[in-house]
């Protein structure tokens, strides 16, 4: 018996996650199945157990191949955001969008997870790992909202909480959309004036915390009999 080198494990690896790109943009996730996706790389079904105990174990194998781009300059970025908080988030979300645009490898992968990847049931496992992973980012995206409150760059009652949640939608929206006509735009030459445009309406007006949001509502409430007495007076 021939006894697998290191890299012969590794090209069987990258050539197995090239088919499942192939074959899921070709057939969507819950369509193909894993003979489909041996066949398209010249090997038995056996070669995808070797590496990979489910299908959904490959999915989230080929998205993380895909984004580890994006996770290097994430690590880098934040690990250095205390200065600069918003520009920081301003350089993730650009890098982002302009990743997306320039590699038609993460496009596949990004089309596949919008467009083509339902949430059945074998498909669980690599969700759950899906969200644990951004909830993690989520939380490293809100800690930088909260040092920018906190160096004056938001507003001092800014919900930090709900500003990540306006940043994600954005991101997720505009790449799913752009994903589905890349033809429409330069998605890469419009990615700065597009993140700038989010982050000063952040600025600006900003989601207000709760208590700041019960302020604006008594005061406009207590305004109101003023105007009233004004309009009498007027009358």
């Amino acid at each position: 018996m021939v006894r697998k080198t290191k890299e012969d494990t590794e090209q069987t690896y990258t050539a197995l996650l090239d088919a499942a790109e192939r074959v899921f943009k070709d057939k969507g996730v819950a369509a193909a199945t894993l003979n489909d996706i041996a066949g398209a790389a010249g090997m038995t079904r056996g070669a995808i157990y070797w590496h990979f105990k489910d299908k959904a174990e490959l999915v989230h194998a080929m998205c993380e191949r895909a984004t580890l781009p994006m996770e290097a300059v994430f690590n880098e970025v934040t690990a250095v955001a205390g200065d600069d908080p918003l520009g920081s988030i301003r350089r993730l979300t650009v890098h982002a969008l302009t990743q997306v645009a320039q590699s038609p490898q993460q496009q596949t992968v990004f089309d596949i997870l919008f467009h083509k990847c339902e949430k059945t049931g074998e498909m669980a496992p690599m969700f759950e790992r899906e969200q644990q992973s951004r909830n993690e980012c989520h939380s490293e995206i809100e800690t930088m909202f909260r040092q920018a409150v906190k160096l004056g760059q938001l507003p001092a009652d800014t919900d930090t909480a709900m500003a990540m949640q306006a940043l994600h939608a954005f991101m997720i929206g505009l790449m799913h959309e752009w994903l589905l006509d890349p033809g429409a735009y330069d998605l890469a030459a419009h990615a700065e004036p597009l993140v700038d445009t989010l982050l000063a309406g952040l600025r600006i007006a900003p989601p207000r915390s709760k208590s700041a949001r019960g302020k604006v509502t008594a005061g406009a409430t207590a305004s109101a009999p003023a105007r009233t007495r004004r309009e009498k007076i007027a009358a």
